[in-house]
């Protein structure tokens, strides 16, 4: 009955929520829904804890209980238009429908209402016609600052009375005729009020947010809106020009061209860097920017927001498009408006014709007029690129040149490195000679270094590897070059395969048994291959008289060792949860990834990413055996077992019971030797 219940409501919610016309109306629609379990007409409202600031509430609100990161309680109030009856539940009875005098002093706005009077707008808002009137609440008349008011107060019939007409248009609008960047002519000097009707539902006249709307009169219809509005008559330009404290932003603007824009139409929101905030950007760093054009005009750009947000538009943190092209996070943490989770913004809601101001006083670099090493600094890259301008490369890296930089994590790095001439090398190949996206990247693409060699793309199903090094994180697109955060230091490729196993004296029996089974022309040629690499101690756990029988022939030989290849190219990032790849000879190999260890047939990897010109090495310390379809786990990870597989799985041409319990016998007791 309970699951009937919940799926009822669901129901409710989404086939009323989907029937309303507006932001708005829908969430006005969930809050009367949330609350009429306590009767007819009552609506869910959610206070801020320690404020007087109450909302509608939506979905996301309701389960969160959060506004602006701070909790928030229930109160359940009669909906708009809506009244108590006495002894009766919820909320039955309309408000009555007298003229916007009288409903002025029903709805919160008792203060506007006795201004009304003194500025004798009594008799104009009692008589005939069709208003509509955004009345401040009691809390907005209060919160005037008192300079502002006592001048309003001390000249009623001309300062007080153009306030209030201000508040005024000379139509009847409804919330659903307050569109989303609308204006309309006041009944000041027809000067506009600016309408905003945001995604969540809030709804602003000149960032004023509307508290409690459609109170329908005789003669018209009562906003109330949370704080006094003024007439704007300047574009978002003009404050910008006019203001000393935004003097170094004023200059910047019209170097980088951007006057023009800001004087014209449009419904901008301004991030307004001021004086200080351009002073705590090292001097040379903006010396840089202010002189590159390019530059400049990405900084100004990524203040600017293609559309309009005023403060009370903000409930929670939203990834906004800048003008620049990349999105700045616009939150709000209680009564301060954030920018990506700083609190920077020290005044608000300056309103001008076409948008927005809000003051800040830290400015926002975006990457794109960064260079290199001013993207690589505070961030996961640090070693890295301290390392880079101890081995004297900080110049390619502060500079002009188109290049990208793979910068490895600082924890692909042992604590305490060291610069050395082998290191400044390795280093040098970090560096590849253009400007690259990772998005244009493909398997096999050849990458050209400032040390002269070449690295291969290799693209898989979850990562982009570069060699060994697989990207991390997102790019990061600078003025001139571009970062690729990588998991690891690079392995640039040394030789062929077999160069790389003759270079390693880990590995001299298999380069032995790689010579007798015939495969040597094969580990050099071009490839690409894998090779899961046995060592010495891997051939050594075998019994010597079977080993031995082994190394004589050299076609059973060939076999095992094909097993071990690959006839593709497969690094250990490219390894995920279930990793399948098809060996030169016998059934598939299954590979995962635990605890940064690749297995293959749950043989685990003891060295990886053996870097060459034809393919990839990776060692592994025992025989890799197939897997039987159905093997039991336990059976699957037994290491004696797995030592002795290449003797007893027919699938790679070995057959021989006898010989494998005398090799477990034989590994048993040299087993128990040990642990005794």
């Amino acid at each position: 009955m309970q699951h009937l219940t919940l799926f009822t409501l669901a129901i409710t919610l989404i086939a009323t929520i989907c029937l309303a016309k507006s932001p708005y109306q829908s969430v006005l629609q969930h809050s009367r829904i949330r609350g009429r379990q306590h009767g007819p007409n009552v609506c869910a409202m959610q206070k801020i804890q320690g404020t007087d600031k109450k909302y509608f509430t939506n979905c996301k609100q309701w389960y969160h209980r959060k506004i602006c990161g701070k909790p928030t309680v229930i109160s359940y109030e009669c909906c708009p238009g809506y009244e108590k009856l006495s002894g009766e539940k919820g909320c039955p009875a309309a408000l009555p429908l007298v003229n916007i005098y009288n409903t002025l002093g029903m709805v919160g706005a008792a203060t506007t209402k006795m201004y009304s009077e003194r500025a004798q707008l009594r008799e104009e808002i009692e008589g005939p016609g069709s208003f509509t009137f955004f009345a401040p609440s009691n809390q907005a008349w209060a919160a005037l600052p008192t300079e502002i008011l006592d001048a309003l107060v001390s000249n009623v019939n001309i300062e007080l009375l153009n306030a209030l007409h201000y508040h005024m248009v000379n139509r009847r609008l409804t919330s659903e005729d307050l569109k989303h960047g609308s204006a309309f002519p006041s009944m000041y000097q027809d000067f506009n009020v600016h309408i905003h009707h945001y995604p969540n539902g809030i709804v602003t006249v000149n960032c004023a947010r509307l508290v409690k709307t459609d109170q329908h009169a005789t003669n018209g219809i009562v906003h109330v809106v949370d704080r006094v509005i003024t007439a704007v008559t300047n574009n978002v330009h003009t404050f910008i020009d006019t203001d000393d404290d935004l003097e170094t932003l004023r200059t910047a603007v019209a170097a980088a061209g951007l006057t023009q824009m800001l004087e014209s139409d449009g419904h901008y929101t301004v991030f307004a860097p001021t004086n200080e905030a351009f002073e705590k950007i090292p001097p040379e760093m903006l010396k840089r920017i202010l002189g590159d054009p390019v530059a400049l005009r990405d900084l100004l750009n990524y203040h600017i927001l293609k559309n309009m947000q005023c403060a009370e538009s903000i409930t929670s943190g939203t990834p906004l498009e800048t003008l620049q092209g990349t999105v700045l996070e616009v939150g709000c943490d209680g009564s301060d408006m954030t920018l990506n989770g700083k609190a920077i913004i020290q005044k608000k809601d300056q309103l001008g014709t076409n948008g927005v101001v809000h003051y800040i006083n830290e400015l926002l670099i975006p990457d794109s007029a960064k260079t290199l090493l001013e993207l690589a600094q505070g961030s996961v890259v640090t070693t890295a690129t301290k390392l880079f301008v101890d081995a004297g490369l900080g110049s390619h890296l502060s500079g002009s040149e188109a290049l990208t930089i793979l910068t490895p994590q600082n924890e692909a790095f042992k604590e305490g490195v060291k610069m050395t001439g082998e290191l400044k090398k390795l280093l040098k190949n970090h560096i590849l000679k253009e400007q690259l996206s990772s998005g244009v990247l493909y398997h096999r693409q050849e990458l050209e270094t400032l040390g002269g060699i070449k690295l291969r793309v290799l693209v898989y199903r979850n990562s982009l590897c570069i060699e060994n090094s697989c990207i991390a994180a997102h790019d990061k697109t600078g003025r001139f070059g571009s970062m690729f955060t990588v998991d690891k230091v690079l392995t640039p490729p040394m030789g062929t395969i077999m160069d790389v196993l003759k270079a390693d004296d880990r590995f001299s029996l298999l380069v032995g048994a790689i010579q007798t089974a015939g495969l040597t022309e094969l580990m050099n040629q071009a490839g690409p291959h894998t090779v899961f690499a046995p060592t010495n101690d891997a051939f050594s756990a075998l019994p010597k008289a079977d080993l031995n029988k082994l190394m004589g022939n050299p076609q059973e030989l060939a076999s095992v060792l094909k097993y071990h290849m690959a006839k593709e190219i497969l690094v250990s990032g490219g390894v995920g949860s279930h990793t399948r790849l098809k060996p030169l000879q016998g059934d598939k190999l299954e590979l995962n990834m635990r605890n940064q260890t690749v297995y293959i047939n749950k043989v685990p990897v003891v060295e990886a990413d053996l870097m060459a010109t034809n393919g990839v090495v990776h060692a592994v310390g025992a025989i890799i055996k197939p897997l039987s379809p159905k093997v039991d786990r336990e059976q699957a990870d037994d290491p004696i077992r797995t030592a002795s597989s290449m003797i007893t799985d027919s699938r790679i041409g070995v057959k021989n019971d006898d010989l494998f319990q005398k090799v477990r016998k034989s590994i048993s007791s040299r087993t128990m030797t040990r642990i005794q």
